[in-house]
């Protein structure tokens, strides 16, 4: 019989909020600054860090930035909008048409219709994040992350795009229990209800693309990641095996966007290899 992926409710939802709400105000304090600014793509991902900050810092110590594309959804723009406004927190909206159509006319991105959708996709990724962190050195300010654990760990997503951020307070959140966070942070239901996409072209869903739901998939990774259970005791409990090897390889293979740069050692105290004292300096 499958084991169930626990509920937020089961952490204990009130310690977790407040958990998640102090690491951000400390974090964000020991960087000698008071505020953040993260992407808000109309997304129920974004929609929590983006309540979490607020509940943080403020709302004057929170910046959203909007970036649509021209094949953006609509829906994702008004829902944005409908965040910033509940929230009271500052916004910017910056359209990437322009700069991600000009790269793409100079640079020649052959016709095969899968790579032009990968290569425009992670390019506008990584404009938002670029863009980001201009805005970070402009209102002095940390990037929020918001890359759930599921998409984590399953390397769905951009390195040095939306995997980038200075902090992160819902990477160790599976997917399934990000909607259960959002309801009980009262999201509205039009962010919680609709199915979940990067909005990257249209039509475009992220278990479309994955091709299993988030719900079977971080059950299978709860077992395999939190519990420590070998793949074969996962199918064991009635997971189908050819899921579960997908998943667990999936995970293994996206290993490398979830590291620091590899350095060559040559020295005797190399970064991140000898040269590993407290990140916290004091």
């Amino acid at each position: 019989m499958k084991k169930e992926l626990p509920k937020i409710d089961e952490y204990n939802f009130p310690l977790i909020y407040k958990h998640l709400s102090n690491f951000i105000g400390i974090e964000v304090s020991k960087a000698g600054v008071n505020s953040v600014v993260l992407g808000l793509s109309g997304g129920i991902d974004s929609a929590v860090a983006c309540y979490l900050a607020s509940n943080a810092l403020g709302k004057d110590n929170v910046a959203a930035l909007i970036m649509p594309y021209e094949s953006s959804s609509g829906a994702s723009l008004d829902d944005a909008l409908k965040i910033v406004k509940t929230l009271g927190v500052s916004h910017y909206v910056i359209d990437i048409t322009k700069q991600i159509n000009e790269y793409f006319t100079e640079e020649r991105i052959g016709t095969d219709e899968e790579e032009i959708r990968v290569r425009k996709g992670n390019k506008m990724a990584r404009e938002r994040m670029s863009i980001l962190y201009d805005y970070s050195y402009k209102l002095k300010s940390l990037v929020l992350g918001t890359s759930n654990k599921s998409e984590l760990l399953l390397g769905y997503g951009t390195l040095y795009g939306d995997m980038a951020s200075a902090l992160n307070p819902i990477g160790d959140i599976y997917k399934t229990q990000i909607y259960q966070l959002a309801e009980h942070l009262d999201i509205p239901k039009s962010i919680i209800t609709k199915p979940p996409s990067a909005d990257l072209w249209v039509g475009q869903s992220d278990e479309g693309e994955l091709g299993f739901t988030y719900e079977t998939a971080d059950g299978i990774m709860y077992l395999l990641i939190d519990k420590m259970y070998k793949p074969e005791v996962v199918v064991s409990l009635g997971y189908d095996e050819n899921l579960v090897n997908k998943i667990y390889d999936k995970i293994k293979k996206s290993q490398y966007k979830r590291r620091m740069p590899l350095i060559a050692k040559v020295s005797e105290r190399t970064i991140n290899i000898d040269f590993r004292y407290l990140r916290d300096w004091t």
